[in-house]
């Protein structure tokens, strides 16, 4: 028992030291430049990271913390050694898939990933809300495409589990709902041999034509299709924030009729008007995450929890910081959680901070496992 208590506070200590250097130094030199010129060095550098094993020994030193008993968990027949993942966004063309377990994530969603090559918007596409802990986001779906990637993740192995988030190409011709049904389709089915769920990503707000597949009618005619491809692994719908009651209980009738396994509530939010937006921005395009995002996010688990009675899986995003962050979703009603502008506010030993404070948590409130504080708190 010693032992376990003095590596758990050893663990806090190494965070803390390494929350205090990005704080003060790194995060300082990083906001002074351009946010996509940042992503794309660290995306290098962590693929760099992610080659050899003494170098993702190193990272994993540095960076991850794992506690199996309180959380690790199965959900829908997946393995998950804690509930805290990377949500899709970040690592567009599946760079990074060998360093972020060392990082300490549980998991890891890549894409979202189209039928054709996509180049995005135009830049710049990529804005920081600095007093709002967010992020303007206009990357319109930029990926190498499902042809380039698949071939590139064929019979590769993974350390922990892979989503694989499919879009629409971001284009003129997929506006047309037939086309854009081809193109998830062909997405889709480049991409249904790796990793171990897919998640149709409806709700992109940057793309060419909008978010057509929201209502029940198209969503229905995308799922029709979706539905003729053989695939035995878990299936979850990425879900807009900004959608209203009676837009979200159709969603869930589509989902029961098509045995979708769950939600990821939510993607970016569209909402200029959010009283959480404390910085002076000029929105013209971009949907925003973080903070800003964080009470939609909750407010939709929580409804769909409620709705669902539990028995839908459900990802929480938007707005986690902290393990008393992920805490809320999970307690509202999410089994797992997913990130990313917390990570680039605070650091990459923000995931182990999360995984740590969640143990403290749980020890608190008297509860042996994460699954069993799900659903516990209902707005």
């Amino acid at each position: 028992m010693y032992k376990f208590n003095f590596m758990f506070y050893l663990f806090k200590v190494r965070n803390f030291i390494e929350g205090f250097i990005y704080a003060v130094f790194l995060k300082r030199i990083f906001f002074l430049l351009d946010p996509e010129f940042i992503h794309d060095r660290m995306t290098r550098a962590g693929k760099m990271l992610g080659k050899t094993f003494l170098t993702r020994t190193l990272t994993k030193i540095a960076f991850s913390y794992q506690n199996k008993t309180y959380l690790e968990q199965e959900v829908l027949g997946i393995k998950f050694k804690n509930p805290i993942g990377l949500a899709a966004g970040f690592d567009k063309n599946a760079q990074l898939t060998a360093i972020l377990p060392e990082v300490g994530f549980g998991f890891e969603e890549i894409g979202s990933i189209t039928g054709e090559e996509c180049a995005g918007n135009p830049k710049p596409r990529l804005w920081r809300l600095k007093k709002s802990g967010s992020l303007v986001i206009y990357y319109g779906l930029m990926n190498d495409g499902a042809e380039k990637i698949s071939k590139r993740l064929k019979n590769k192995k993974f350390n922990f589990p892979i989503g694989v988030s499919v879009a629409k190409t971001n284009c003129a011709l997929t506006a047309d709902n037939k086309e854009g049904i081809k193109d998830y389709v062909k997405a889709f089915n480049l991409m249904k041999d790796i990793g171990d769920y897919m998640t149709i990503n409806i709700s992109c707000p940057n793309a060419y034509g909008g978010q057509p597949f929201t209502d029940k009618v198209s969503l229905e005619s995308l799922m029709k299709e979706i539905s003729k491809i053989e695939y035995d692994k878990p299936i979850f719908l990425k879900m807009s924030p900004d959608l209203n009651h009676k837009e979200i209980d159709d969603i869930l009738e589509v989902v029961e009729k098509y045995k979708i396994s769950g939600v990821i509530c939510t993607n970016l939010t569209k909402d200029y008007m959010n009283p959480r937006i404390k910085d002076k921005f000029n929105f013209v395009n971009g949907g925003i995450s973080g903070k800003v995002l964080e009470e939609k996010a909750n407010l939709m688990i929580s409804y769909i929890f409620k709705k669902t009675k539990g028995k839908l899986i459900i990802i929480g995003c938007g707005g986690v910081f902290t393990a008393e962050d992920a805490y809320k979703k999970i307690k509202l009603g999410a089994n797992l959680i997913q990130m990313v502008t917390g990570m680039i506010f605070q650091g990459p030993q923000t995931i182990s901070d999360i995984n740590l404070g969640l143990v403290e948590l749980l020890k608190k409130d008297g509860y042996k496992n994460i699954s069993e504080a799900r659903g516990k708190e209902i707005l």
